[in-house]
């Protein structure tokens, strides 16, 4: 396509398709590979001009069908949308950019994942769902590194995004040793690439910020400790907890309030256009 910033760009039939979910691969600048997102368009959004587009990052060892066919994402919003609760949304599901065990959604120093997210994703959206324009509302939200992912681009995008939100997220990157077998070295040592709280606390005046994490999750403390600091910055935003722990079960039922608060972002946003 004319001044499309991928060189290739690859889209599964959707003859073939399967509850209309399409699968995209690109060749990345910002990767400098090849990088995967799998999308949703609802039937209710197929004539919305300016649509919304919500960015699902997925955590450790996942990839872009993680929401989708672990989550159900696209039918959580499809059911709602009906309801409602949600405006008409595409849902765009991109891979972290599949560097080990898990990006982290930063840069590194031979590639940049959050290039990929913040640029390269609704770039992406533009070309390939009808209805997604440069004013499109960008909402954005992950679990565990994916939370990480998302808090961090708030903070470091605020005019960027209309609301993110974080289901039990990492809020540190040295709690990404731990489970990622290359470790961090080699990525971004800036303080809002390493810690949720200095990218928020760096920022102007923020989006609308939710957070929710399980409790029985081993980041509960962390998600906590985040918490009271905000509160102490006197950073607005919205804390929930729920029984539930670091799993599918919980995150499954967490994305219905996530999505229900995305929803009141943009019918405020509609209300006041």
């Amino acid at each position: 396509m004319k001044n499309s910033p991928f060189r290739t760009l690859e889209c599964s039939d959707p003859v073939l398709g399967a509850d209309g979910l399409a699968f995209v691969t690109v060749k990345s600048p910002a990767l400098r590979r090849r990088a995967d997102a799998t999308l949703f368009v609802p039937p209710a959004a197929r004539q919305v001009s300016d649509l919304p587009m919500i960015v699902l990052l997925h955590g450790v060892y996942g990839s872009h069908w993680a929401w989708a066919l672990k989550g159900g994402a696209h039918r959580t919003a499809t059911r709602l949308i009906d309801e409602g609760a949600l405006p008409p949304v595409a849902l765009l599901m991109p891979s972290d950019g599949l560097w080990g065990d898990g990006s982290g959604y930063v840069a590194h120093a031979e590639h940049d994942a959050e290039r990929w997210i913040i640029d390269e994703i609704p770039a992406l959206a533009r070309e390939v769902v009808a209805g997604c324009t440069a004013h499109s509302p960008l909402l954005v939200a992950g679990l565990s590194m994916g939370g990480f992912g998302a808090l961090r681009l708030a903070g470091k995008y605020p005019q960027r995004l209309a609301a993110a939100a974080a289901l039990s997220a990492v809020t540190h990157v040295d709690q990404l040793d731990d489970l990622i077998e290359e470790g961090t070295r080699g990525w971004s040592d800036l303080p809002a690439d390493r810690d949720v709280l200095a990218a928020l606390t760096a920022a102007g005046r923020l989006p609308p910020l939710r957070i929710d994490c399980g409790l029985d999750d081993p980041y509960l403390q962390a998600n906590r400790d985040l918490h009271r600091s905000l509160q102490r910055a006197a950073i607005d935003h919205h804390y929930a907890e729920a029984p539930g722990g670091h799993d599918w079960a919980y995150w499954s039922r967490a994305l219905e309030d996530t999505l229900r608060f995305f929803g009141q972002v943009l019918h405020t946003t509609e209300d006041h256009a």
